[in-house]
Parts: structure tokens; sequence; C-alpha cells
């Protein structure tokens, strides 16, 4: 995992240099005096852990990570105790070293920021498998789910529409609802399935897909309106 070390005092940078060498599994790859510099590396790279000095020339460490767009795991290191609980109201935050702190503090803080970033490798994962495959006449088509526009039922076949094409095949609509993110579709009548990205208007008990025109289930339109915030 990479790292960055963003402090002003030397002996503080030689303490976590010294630190970060003993650990195979990190990789300092820039030392800055002060947030600003900081920020022109950000500009062009990133790096897996920040440690970072509160106290810092023109602007401070806090103030600075609100400025860091998608910023990583920040173990912040200062003399001053009292900044922690405050400190920890910024979630990318996941640990608080209080100077002078020994290796021992420091491992602990490492494996926290580890931990964090796993799930968030894991969060990344799960969302960029935002895509299946559909067997239609002996073809595999891949779907991506965004760009879905809606599910139609006609008994026994489905047809499937999406922003560039238009599948019919023998399926119903309750295997859908189980496999498509409950947080992008939902249904909206008995034969119909949406993606509400796509909602342009609802006229009446007509909702427009783009330029698609479908019906609205009358026990299915609460459920449709609380779903799109209307009430």
């Amino acid at each position: 995992m990479t790292c960055i070390i963003i402090e002003d005092e030397k002996p503080a940078q030689n303490l976590l240099k010294n630190y970060i060498s003993k650990l195979p599994n990190l990789e300092l790859i820039g030392t800055f005096q002060s947030a600003l510099e900081a920020h022109v590396f950000f500009k062009t790279q990133t790096a897996g852990i920040v440690f970072l000095d509160i106290n810092l020339p023109s602007i401070s460490g806090l103030d600075f990570i609100k400025t860091i767009k998608n910023p990583p795991a920040i173990i912040m290191t200062t003399a001053y105790p009292d900044y922690a609980v405050s400190s920890f109201e910024l979630e990318t935050i996941v640990d608080y070293l209080v100077k002078p702190f020994g290796f021992d503090r420091f491992l602990k803080a490492i494996n926290k920021a580890e931990n964090v970033t796993k799930k968030e490798e894991i969060k990344k994962s799960v969302a960029s498998e935002n895509s299946i495959f559909l067997n239609v006449d002996k073809t595999l088509h891949k779907i991506v789910l965004d760009d879905i526009l809606y599910l139609e039922s006609d008994r026994n076949y489905m047809t499937l529409v999406t922003t560039t094409q238009r599948l019919s095949y023998l399926d119903s609509l309750k295997n859908w609802i189980e496999k498509l993110p409950k947080q992008q579709f939902i249904q909206i009548h008995k034969s119909y399935i949406i993606n509400t990205n796509y909602v342009s208007k609802i006229s009446g008990n007509e909702i427009y897909i783009n330029t698609h025109r479908l019906p609205i289930g009358r026990t299915y339109k609460a459920d449709l309106l609380k779903k799109l915030r209307i009430i």
C-alpha cells in the first residue's frame, strides 16, 4: 500500500519514515512540509494512506482534508489530543496518533487503515459488477443494468428494453424483481418494471421512461411516488 507524509517537523517525519520502512507492505511515495505542497501531489496522483499533521503552515490538516476529492485513508498525527473528537467527525480519518507514539500504536493504526481500504475495495468491486448475460435464442447478450429502461411481461414472455436494444424471451417478471437492484428499479404495474433513472415525467396514471409511455397500476402508484420522493 502506498503512503505519503504531510508533516512540517523533521523529527516527526523521520520517526514516520523509520516506522514505514519496517513494514514491507508500505511504500512511501512522498513527504511534504505543508498541505499546499501535498495539494499539488493530489492533482495528478493519490495514495492509499496519508499521515497528516493537524498544525501545518497556511492551512490546517483538518481543513485540508475537506479539499481532497475522494480522499484516501487518513491517519492524523499531532501533539494535541484535544483535536481527536473533532477529527473523527470526518469519515476518512481512520485513526489519530498523539505524539510521541510508539511502533505498536503505529502498527495498530496501519491495521485499521488496511481494513477500511479492503472494505472500500469490496464495495467498488460489487458496484462494478453491474452487468449480466442474457441467453436469447442461443445467443448471450451482455446487459448493463444501468442501460435498462424497462421490462415488460406478457404471459410467459418478457421483453427487455435498453437504451440500445429490445429483447424478447421466455421468463417471468418475478425473476427480475429478485435480481435487480431495489434502489434503482421498481415495479409499477403487474406487467412492468422500470429503471427510475430514466423517468422523464408522470401524467395521471402514466409514466414516461425517456420517450416510452407506460401505465401505472393503481396498487403500485403510492410506492412509486415514495420511491421518486414525490410524497
